[in-house]
C-alpha cells in the first residue's frame, strides 16, 4: 500500500491523501501511528506534503474519525460498539453486514472482512461515523460461525499444488489445495473441498479435497455437485441402508388384529408414471343413498421407523426427499420408501388413515382416524386417470383395459371438484403454475421438454390430501376452551402489504382492480378474480409474477396462524411421511394424543419445524438448479434458432426472458442493449431508453436467440432479435 502511495505522492491532492490516510488507518486498526510512521508509509518527503497530511489528520480528529491516544500517536476511533449479525456479499463483490438487532446495515471493506464469507455469522466493530457518509462502516473482529466451509468446483492441478475453481457467490477466491490433499483428483474433475485454514495475510483459503464427484460435464457428477452445492446429501450412509435391510416386511397376525381391516374395500393409488414410492391411496364404497365412505390411506412409516433410531436420525437430518430433473434422492432408504412402505398393488400394507363419510354434495358428515391395513387393487398413473375422466366427459362408451373402476373414479372426481370449488369460494388462492419436465436420454442429456399442467386427475388426489391434512390439524388444534397440544402445523402468512399495494398499482393501468385492505377472504377472492381475468392477456406474466412475489413462503411451525393460500385455519402435513419428516412428526404426535398422551416439548418441535422448513427451501433451490442446468444443456443444442419469449424479470444488469414454448429462461445483458442508454425503473419493472424512450417491461413479448451458454454457472445469455 505504501509503495503505491509513494509512487503517486507528488500528484496526491487533498482528496487522494484523505482516502490514503483512511485506508492506512483501517489497515492498522489495532495500533496507534505516529506522524513519522504515517509520512514514511505514505512516502511523504516534502514539507508541503507533510503539512497537508497534518491538516487532514487534524480534520479527522475534529470529526471524530481519529483519536489521539497519547502525544503524537493516532488511531482509528471505534464507537466502542460491537454488533452481531450476518455477512451479505452481493454479486458485484460489495460486502454488507446485517445486524441481528434492529439496526441499519453496515458497509465492510474487503480489507476489513477478515475473510468472512456470505452467510457467516460475525461480530463487527463499528467505526466512528464520518461526515458525509450515509452508511455506517465497520470491520469484522470475529467470525462466530461459518455458514459454509465446504465448496464445489472444478480442480485445476499444477505440478506442486492445485486450486478449486468455484462459481460460488459466497467465495470470491479460488481454494488452494496442497498436492498431497487432492485425494486422487485431476484437472477437470468436479470436487468437494473443505476449507481448513485461511490466514489473514493470505489471499486464498487452504482446503482439502473431501470427495471427487467425477469429470466436469458428466451428468452424475453435475447432479451430485448441485446437491453438494446446497449442502444436501448425495450418498446414503451404508449403516442406515444396513439397518433398513434388517427390517422385516412380514406383517404379524397380532398387528393386523390391532388395525381396522380395509383390505376388502376398493382402493387405488394415482401417481406420476415414473413414481416408485406410493405414499397415499384412496378407497371408496357406497354406504347409503347418496353417501360414500372415502378413505385417505397414508403409508404407516413410523410403524417401521422408531423415533431416535439410526434411520430416524438420518431422515430427520435430511428432512425431505429431493427431486432433481433425472433422479430422486430419498429421505428414507430405498428398501423402506420403494418397498416395505410403498402402497404397491395387490400387497397388504400398513397405513394410517382418515376415513370420511361424504354425501353427494361433498359435505363431510363424519370422519374417523385409524391405523389400518389395506390392499390396493390398482396402480394408476395421472395420465391414465385423466384419459378416463376425459372419455367420460365426452360421453364415450368405450371401455378399455383398466377401466373396471371407472364409475368409482368418476365419483371421486366429482367429489374432489366440489371440494375444490368450496375451497376457492372460501378464499383459497388459485395459483396453477406450469412445471417444466425434461425427457432425458441414457447419458442424462435432455432431448425434449414438455410442460406439466394441473389437470383433474392431479386435483382429484390433491383435494382429498388437503381434506385429510386439514382434518388431522383440526383434530389436534381445534379444541374449544382448552390450550391445544404442541403440534407441527403448515402455516402461510397473509401477503406483504407493501407488495400487495404495488400489485394493485401495476394492475390498474390494465383495467384490473385488486383489494388490498379489508377481510382476508375478500382480498383472496379479489386475487383470484385478477388471476382469472389476466389469463391469455399481454399482462398475464407481469401480474402472475408480481402476485407470487407478494405471497409469503409457507413453512412449518408449532405456532398456528392458519394457511392463507389454502384459506384454512388449521392445516398440517400428514399425507407424505415417505418423503417429508414433518409428516412423520405428525403421525407420531397424532397417535400419542389420540391415545391420551401428554403434550410434547414445544422448543424441541419448533426446532424440528425450523430445520424442516430450511431443508425444504434448500431442496427446492437444488431442484431449480438442476432444471436450470438441463435448460442450459438443452438450449446449447439450439443456437441460432429464433424463439418468442416473454420478459420474466427486469434488473439493472439486463432483461430476463422466458421462451414461451419451453420455459427456458436466459438473460439479455444490459451491455448488449447498445442502441441506447437504458435506465432501470425499479418501481415499474422496466428499462427505459434515455434518448429513444424505448421501453422493455415485465410481461412484454420479444424475440430472442441463444447467444452464450455457461454450464458451470448454469447461465443462458440471449440476444434480442429485431
Amino acid at each position: 500500500m505504501g509503495k503505491s502511495a509513494g509512487k503517486k505522492n507528488k500528484r496526491m491532492n487533498k482528496r487522494a491523501m484523505f482516502d490514503a490516510l483512511i485506508d492506512m488507518f483501517q489497515h492498522n486498526s489495532d495500533r496507534a501511528l505516529t506522524y513519522t510512521r504515517i509520512w514514511k508509509e505514505l512516502r511523504l518527503t516534502t514539507h508541503p506534503q507533510k503539512m497537508l497530511c497534518a491538516d487532514i489528520i487534524g480534520d479527522l480528529l475534529l470529526e471524530g474519525s481519529l483519536v489521539e491516544t497519547s502525544n503524537g500517536h493516532f488511531r482509528l476511533n471505534f464507537q466502542q460498539r460491537e454488533l452481531v449479525g450476518t455477512i451479505q456479499r452481493s454479486s458485484n463483490g460489495r460486502i454488507l453486514f446485517a445486524p441481528e438487532a434492529d439496526e441499519e446495515s453496515v458497509f465492510v471493506a474487503e480489507r476489513n472482512s477478515k475473510h468472512a464469507m456470505h452467510g457467516d455469522r460475525v461480530r463487527v466493530s463499528l467505526f466512528a461515523r464520518r461526515r458525509g457518509r450515509g452508511m455506517p462502516e465497520g470491520e469484522v473482529v470475529e467470525i462466530i460461525e461459518r455458514a459454509n466451509d465446504t465448496f464445489v468446483g472444478v480442480l485445476k492441478v499444477e505440478k506442486n499444488y492445485a486450486f478449486l475453481l468455484t462459481e460460488s457467490r459466497a467465495l470470491d477466491n479460488d481454494i488452494f489445495i496442497p498436492r498431497d490433499k487432492l485425494k486422487g483428483g485431476k484437472s477437470g474433475d468436479k470436487a468437494v473441498v473443505k476449507i481448513v485454514d485461511w490466514p489473514e495475510d493470505v489471499r486464498n483459503p487452504i482446503g482439502h479435497v473431501v470427495d471427487i464427484l467425477g469429470r466436469a460435464g458428466n451428468n452424475d457428477a453435475e447432479m451430485h455437485a448441485i446437491l453438494a452445492e446446497f449442502g444436501l446429501p448425495y450418498k446414503y450412509p451404508i449403516a442406515v441402508e444396513q439397518a433398513a435391510n434388517h427390517i422385516s416386511d412380514i406383517i404379524p397376525a397380532e398387528e393386523i388384529a390391532r388395525r381396522l381391516d380395509m383390505r376388502d374395500v376398493l382402493t387405488c393409488t394415482i401417481d406420476p408414471h415414473d413414481a416408485k414410492d406410493f405414499d397415499d391411496a384412496l378407497s371408496i364404497r357406497s354406504i347409503g343413498k347418496n353417501l360414500w365412505e372415502v378413505g385417505v390411506h397414508i403409508a404407516d412409516v413410523t410403524h417401521y421407523v422408531g423415533e431416535g433410531g439410526i434411520i430416524d436420525k438420518e431422515a430427520q437430518h435430511r428432512a425431505t426427499s429431493v427431486y432433481l430433473v433425472d433422479r430422486t434422492i430419498p429421505m428414507l432408504p430405498e428398501r423402506l420408501c420403494n418397498n416395505i412402505c410403498s402402497l404397491r398393488p395387490n400387497e397388504d400394507k400398513l397405513t394410517y388413515s382418515v376415513i370420511f363419510h361424504i354425501d353427494d354434495k361433498a359435505r363431510v358428515k363424519y370422519h374417523q382416524i385409524a391405523h389400518t391395513i389395506i390392499n390396493s387393487n390398482r396402480r394408476y398413473t395421472y395420465e391414465e386417470v385423466q384419459a378416463i375422466i376425459e372419455r367420460q366427459q365426452r360421453g364415450t362408451n368405450e371401455v378399455l383395459p383398466g377401466d373396471e373402476y371407472t364409475n368409482d373414479l368418476m365419483i371421486l372426481n366429482d367429489l374432489a371438484q366440489q371440494l375444490r370449488a368450496a375451497r376457492f369460494a372460501a378464499g383459497a388462492i388459485n395459483f396453477d403454475r406450469v412445471e417444466v419436465r425434461f425427457d432425458i436420454d441414457e447419458k442424462g442429456h435432455p432431448v425434449s421438454v414438455h410442460l406439466k399442467e394441473s389437470k383433474e386427475a392431479h386435483q382429484l388426489i390433491e383435494e382429498f390430501m388437503l381434506l385429510a391434512n386439514r382434518t388431522v390439524a383440526e383434530t389436534i388444534g381445534k379444541v374449544p376452551a382448552k390450550k391445544a397440544k404442541v403440534f407441527p402445523y403448515r402455516i402461510h402468512d397473509v401477503p406483504d402489504p407493501e407488495k400487495l399495494d404495488n400489485l394493485a398499482r401495476l394492475a390498474l393501468p390494465f383495467g384490473h382492480k385488486v383489494r388490498t385492505t379489508g377481510d382476508k377472504n375478500d382480498i383472496a377472492k379479489s386475487f383470484n378474480k385478477l388471476l382469472a381475468d389476466v389469463k391469455g392477456k399481454r399482462e398475464q406474466h407481469l401480474i402472475e409474477t408480481v402476485s407470487l412475489r407478494a405471497m409469503q413462503k409457507a413453512r412449518y411451525s408449532t405456532d398456528n396462524i392458519g394457511h392463507y393460500g389454502l384459506a384454512m385455519d388449521y392445516y398440517t402435513h400428514f399425507t407424505s411421511p415417505i418423503r417429508r419428516y414433518p409428516d412423520m412428526m405428525v403421525h407420531r404426535l397424532l397417535t400419542r394424543y389420540l391415545d391420551g398422551g401428554r403434550s410434547a416439548s414445544k422448543p424441541k418441535y419448533e426446532e424440528l419445524c425450523d430445520h424442516s422448513s430450511s431443508m425444504e427451501q434448500l431442496a427446492a433451490s437444488a431442484e431449480r438448479a438442476s432444471i436450470k442446468y438441463k435448460q442450459v444443456e438443452y438450449m446449447a443444442d439450439r443456437m441460432g434458432i429464433t424463439y418468442e419469449a416473454v420478459i420474466s424479470g427486469v434488473t439493472e444488469w439486463g432483461l430476463y426472458a422466458e421462451i414461451i414454448e419451453n420455459k427456458c429462461e436466459g438473460l439479455v445483458p444490459m451491455r448488449d442493449l447498445d442502441d441506447d442508454y437504458y435506465e432501470f425503473d425499479e418501481r415499474n419493472y422496466c428499462l427505459v431508453g434515455r434518448r429513444t424512450h424505448k421501453r422493455y417491461a415485465l410481461g412484454d413479448t420479444i424475440k430472442v436467440q441463444v447467444a452464450r451458454c455457461n454450464l458451470e454457472k448454469k447461465q443462458l445469455d440471449y440476444a434480442l432479435v429485431e
